[in-house]
This record gives structure tokens, sequence and C-alpha cells, in this order.
């Protein structure tokens, strides 16, 4: 099983989840929810690029050359930034559709 194969398991429901709290929001909060989200997707992903890098320099964890794409940011191989998308897509939207549900409760 390559990488990119254990990354679907999570960045598939991380996106349908990702969709579905950005379908709830409507208007100028769906706006604001969506920059916020890609301005921490940044944010995210350069910490783990020069993090993910220094883990690898110093010989904490390294990846089987034959089950990675070969493209690489810094030390790091493209796969090992799928965590962070999911949870970029995820947590906001959990937020969201989770506080829909308390907002509908409490009506």
């Amino acid at each position: 099983m390559t990488y990119w194969t254990l990354n679907a398991v999570f960045l598939l429901p991380a996106f349908m989840v990702g969709a579905a709290g950005a379908l709830l929001l409507k208007g100028r909060r769906r706006t604001v929810a969506l920059a916020a989200a890609g301005g921490a997707a940044v944010v995210v992903l350069v910490l783990t690029a020069v993090f993910d890098s220094l883990m690898i320099a110093v010989g904490l964890f390294s990846y089987a050359p034959e089950l990675i794409s070969g493209v690489f940011i810094g030390l790091a191989p493209l796969e090992d930034f799928a965590y962070p998308v999911a949870a970029v897509l995820l947590l906001p939207a959990l937020w969201t559709i989770l506080g829909e549900r308390k907002r509908k409760r409490q009506l």
C-alpha cells in the first residue's frame, strides 16, 4: 500500500465533510469561513514543510522510497502534507456542522 492510498482513506471523508460544512454556510459567512480555512491551510502547510523537513533531516523518521511519489517539498514527500490538508478541511467543517445542530436544538 502506497502512502497516497493510505492518505485517500483520510482525505476523501475529510473532503466530503468539508464540502457539507461549506454548504451549510451562506453568503458572507461562507466567504469568511473559506478565507479563514485558506489562511490556516497556508500556515499549517508552511509549518509542516519546515518542521517535517527538520525531523527528517535529524533522522526521527523516514519514508520507504518505493511507497512515495518522489515529489518533495524540502525534505518532506508530498504525501506528508495530506494530514494537515485533512485537518484544515475537517475541523472547521465539524465546528460548523455541530454548531448548526446545537443551534437547531436551542430553537
